[in-house]
């Protein structure tokens, strides 16, 4: 064994230091929010970044933005497999792991590393959501979620969506709960930021256009809020992730 040497002083200098690893199944269950979909959960794990993406101390750099890229290719790689073991295809999963692997590489600093690691496992789980949602067994969910998505410019309320649907406000929001994982209305803040951040990505639309187009009353009432969900402004999210018009 040719790192033999090596090997025994890292063990004994983790030893020393009392670093200790997770064992497998804990870092596996760490993704069970991501696997079902439930965005909020994942959203709190992210506001603190040092646990959330190092788990276990591990130095794989000296150098800060190296390090943080080859923690994003481990997690990148144990997230895609837990989701395949939870339904999603394995194309897909690894297709999207690959796709945020190729970004980091392009990227110089750790903070837009951790900005793209962030928005990777949020993707994760808002396709994990999507695949959840196709085994919704109630109608009336399916409806509230296509409906939601027709109509982002809307001044959408769960009165208006139980209208819509056809029953009580009250059955809507705990039906919807119960289905999803998630309270109506934060779904509906997501759906209407995540639609921003691809207008933000794809299109030259200002700030204004897409915070009218998105329903929100004003310029800086969406801004507040898109900071509020991804902890960036939409300035500051284009300048990283601008792609031009499609």
């Amino acid at each position: 064994m040719k790192i033999r040497n090596e090997l025994n002083t890292c063990l004994f200098v983790q030893k020393t230091n009392d670093i200790q690893r997770q064992p497998h199944h804990i870092k596996i269950q760490k993704y069970t929010d991501i696997c079902n979909g439930n965005l909020p959960a994942v959203e709190q794990s992210l506001s603190h970044p040092e646990s959330c993406l190092f788990p276990d101390n591990r130095e794989l750099s000296k150098d800060a933005a190296r390090n943080m890229m080859y923690h994003l290719v481990i997690t990148a790689s144990a997230v895609s497999t837990a989701c395949i073991e939870h339904g999603m295809g394995q194309d897909e999963a690894d297709t999207i792991a690959d796709i945020y692997i190729r970004k980091a590489d392009s990227c110089k600093d750790s903070d837009t590393i951790f900005m793209l690691y962030k928005e990777m496992l949020l993707d994760f789980t808002e396709r994990m959501h999507e695949i959840k949602k196709q085994h919704v067994i109630s109608l009336h969910v399916r409806k509230c979620i296509d409906y939601i998505y027709e109509h982002l410019g809307e001044n959408l309320t769960v009165h208006s969506l139980a209208a819509y649907c056809g029953i009580h406000p009250s059955y809507l929001s705990r039906l919807f709960t119960a289905e999803t994982g998630i309270h109506l209305k934060h779904f509906i803040k997501m759906a209407k930021i995540d639609t921003a951040q691809n207008l933000l990505r794809y299109s030259d639309l200002s700030y204004l256009d897409i915070a009218i187009a998105l329903g929100f009353s004003s310029q800086s009432a969406f801004i507040d809020s898109f900071k509020t969900v991804t902890g960036t402004t939409p300035k500051k999210y284009r300048e990283v992730f601008y792609q031009g018009n499609p």
